[in-house]
């Protein structure tokens, strides 16, 4: 399979790209990497990779006619690029409706006029909404409350109107909360983890009382590959980690793995439209796909402390100091 990886020196997308390279996920011969480089897409999430087993181009998905070539010379894309920061989307939301919305348009229609292969778009819980009890399924409505979770729900439907009237093969996956390494420090647990490295408190929001399911990178990518690689036309399906966790209960878990107390945590003022409750339903990807999440939560966390321990030069230059 030749692929094409958008925003692949992201986060998640780095951690896929790492995965194809280093053997962990198999089956691609070719690789393309198109990422803009904006504030969190950074080259150095590529560091120490042979640079010879891929080709890197920086560039807008926007950008129709690269699009265009790029696509020419592979069978599949996985979409990554995003702007995904609910707290930046809410202080300007433009930037968010162009790459998640025109970009992803832009993308799929380049993709129909290519005969693409397949087209894995990927999204996130946020598009649901929130829910008190029960955990939502692939079926569930669309229910956006932030800029960003409507730009990518925006995405999502844009990607199953393809699917339905021009035929492409569409697969959409929704994920839980990553964390890992080279993930950006303005998320939570980057952010908590870096601020007690710099002995500053860690910023909860209000009374930390919110719910998210929390899932390992390399986990989330497995299941992208799974989908890729043996889902069909028209999918969706949901990939979370099983492990919900109030804000209050995470920040504890940072703390305590730290050697640092409750003293060092700093209440802020809550976000705008803070959904409470987020949980997806992974029976589907489980049955159909064979998926389970592999990395405990308690280990999970631990290895990504350590690894931003040891890994200061990467994350300084990131931070406000």
């Amino acid at each position: 399979m030749r692929l094409l990886v958008t925003g692949g020196a992201g986060f998640i997308g780095s951690n896929y790209v790492r995965m194809l390279l280093d053997g962990s996920l198999v089956g691609v011969s070719k690789l393309i990497i198109l990422d803009k480089l904006t504030y969190s897409g950074n080259k150095s999430n590529l560091k120490g990779l042979n640079q010879s087993d891929y080709e890197f181009v920086q560039g807008d998905i926007c950008d129709s006619d690269l699009v265009s070539k790029l696509t020419k010379k592979v069978d599949s894309v996985v979409n990554f690029a995003a702007e995904s920061h609910v707290d930046r989307s809410i202080d300007s939301s433009k930037e968010f409706f162009q790459t998640n919305v025109i970009g992803t348009h832009t993308l799929l229609e380049v993709a129909r006029r290519n005969n693409l292969g397949s087209f894995i778009q990927i999204s996130t819980d946020e598009v649901y909404g929130s829910i008190t009890e029960g955990s939502w399924d692939e079926s569930f409505p669309l229910l956006p409350n932030s800029p960003y979770a409507a730009s990518k729900a925006s995405g999502d439907l844009i990607s199953q109107a393809f699917f339905r009237t021009y035929g492409i093969d569409v697969r959409i996956t929704r994920c839980s909360n990553n964390y890992g390494p080279y993930q950006f420090p303005e998320k939570v647990i980057p952010l908590f983890i870096t601020n007690l490295l710099k002995n500053k408190k860690v910023p909860l929001y209000g009374d930390g009382l919110n719910v998210r399911d929390w899932l390992h990178v390399t986990d989330h990518c497995r299941g992208i590959h799974l989908v890729l690689t043996k889902g069909k036309a028209g999918d969706i399906f949901n990939i979370g980690g099983g492990r919900e966790l109030s804000n209050i209960e995470l920040t504890r878990v940072i703390l305590s793995a730290m050697g640092s107390g409750e003293e060092n945590i700093e209440k802020v003022t809550d976000r705008l439209g803070h959904d409470f409750r987020y949980s997806l339903n992974i029976e589907k990807i489980e049955r159909d796909l064979g998926y389970k999440p592999e990395i405990n939560f308690d280990l999970g966390i631990s290895q990504t402390i350590e690894w931003y321990k040891n890994n200061e030069e990467w994350w300084k230059p990131l931070v406000i100091q």
